[in-house]
């Protein structure tokens, strides 16, 4: 993935800040930490009374106070998940030690999708016009709810004036996100962007709506387990909530500014299905498109990949087919083992449109420290899943290339790759 511009140098895009909270923490930090130790974020859920509801447990995000990121008066005008992408931005650009000016803030651009938005703001408002008619619905519902405020929001408290967007490609959204804006740098059109998703997604509507789907597991006595990438007795994802958010740097601006560079963005594949709303393609095929895409772009072989982050969402349709479509893209480098796969999902559930975001994070740490984060729950590896998925326990691995996969309803796929930063 680079970019000439006018017979110049070729443009590179690099990652100099991550941002990260789910279930298992609110910070990058303790994301990571959670995750090589094992630990499930699903519990009973809290938000709201799950009575009559055939699932009553998710990944929900806990102990955060959004009016550490947001003036008070202004967090009541946005949903959740515009509340998550705030914390997540305010640590990756405090990680990378850029601050917007004045003098730059043209030169700065913002890509924050979500696949649903604020729900809760949604159901709440409904409820108001129920019982009280429409003068009983608050001014703000249409800002605190639609999918593109996260990304107005941070630009307008930021003041980033360049190029804005806000995808919505349900559980690809964050990774067609972070793929979008790498492309918007390296077509010159900015210098930094501020990319990922976020969601909130743990409402009753949702959590009704996907179990009425049959989507999610409905394993209430064991919530800690439900959640089981690749193994045979999986029922279905987990619903979870929280934001990822890189912040995305044109080299060498990174580099006269002193950034300290935590991975490089090298390939951004998408594809289509072409095939059912919310089914999957017979052995991934728009997955392997997908996959194939992102090393082409990036002009790396198979053979030289170390590490996938698959969507591996505990689905019993999905992660074999997933699993196939990796198989079939990287052959003998993925059956001998040397290709390592990890289902974070197994600890963090589905952040649905928020999950590009976080796990392109995960992947860049996994980089970074060289350690790759376990699948928890395999018991019983599911017969059509034959390879390396790191099980249960997290294990230390040599890699310069990783891949994260995210594939939403409709049949989007999107793959990331990033390569590990040396001087």
């Amino acid at each position: 993935m680079s970019h000439r511009e006018s017979n110049g140098p070729a443009r590179r895009v690099v990652v100099t800040g991550i941002g990260l909270m789910c279930g298992l923490g609110n910070t990058a930090p303790e994301v990571w930490g959670q995750l090589l130790a094992g630990t499930s974020g699903v519990a009973p859920i809290t938000g709201f009374d799950t009575t009559g509801f055939p699932v009553t447990f998710a990944a929900e995000v806990k102990n955060f106070d959004p009016l550490k990121f947001i003036d008070k008066k202004e967090a009541r005008k946005m949903g959740r998940f515009i509340h998550y992408a705030f914390a997540a931005v305010h640590e990756a650009l405090g990680q990378s030690g850029f601050q917007i000016n004045e003098a730059n803030s043209e030169r700065v651009g913002v890509v924050i999708g979500s696949g649903i938005g604020g729900f809760e703001v949604i159901e709440r408002e409904h409820t108001a016009l129920l019982n009280g008619g429409p003068r009983k619905m608050s001014p703000f519902f249409i800002p605190a709810a639609i999918i593109n405020m996260a990304a107005g929001n941070i630009s307008i408290s930021y003041g980033a004036k360049g190029p804005i967007s806000a995808p919505a490609t349900a559980c690809a959204t964050s990774a067609n996100a972070i793929g979008d804006a790498a492309r918007i740098i390296l077509h010159g059109d900015a210098d930094v962007m501020i990319a990922g998703g976020s969601e909130a997604a743990v409402t009753p509507m949702s959590v009704g709506g996907f179990a009425a789907l049959r989507a999610l597991s409905t394993r209430n006595d064991d919530p800690t387990r439900a959640s089981r990438p690749f193994d045979k007795d999986r029922d279905g994802f987990v619903i979870g909530e929280g934001a990822g958010i890189l912040i995305l740097e044109e080299l060498e601006h990174a580099k006269a500014r002193g950034a300290k560079i935590l991975a490089e963005i090298i390939g951004y594949g998408m594809s289509a299905d072409a095939y059912h709303m919310t089914g999957i393609a017979p052995e991934g095929q728009g997955a392997q498109r997908a996959m194939r895409a992102a090393l082409k772009d990036a002009g790396v072989e198979p053979g030289q990949v170390g590490h996938v982050n698959a969507h591996a969402t505990s689905t019993p349709a999905g992660d074999g087919n997933e699993s196939q479509a990796i198989e079939a893209v990287f052959g003998e480098q993925a059956t001998s083992g040397r290709l390592k796969i990890s289902g974070t999902k197994s600890m963090t559930g589905h952040l649905l449109g928020g999950a590009g975001g976080l796990e392109a994070g995960i992947t860049i740490l996994s980089l970074i420290n060289q350690m790759l984060p376990p699948t928890i729950n395999i018991d019983n590896v599911d017969p059509e899943c034959r390879l390396d998925y790191v099980a249960n326990k997290a294990q230390a691995h040599s890699f310069d290339y990783a891949l994260s996969n995210s594939f939403g309803f409709g049949g989007i796929n999107a793959s990331l790759l990033f390569r590990r930063w040396t001087e």
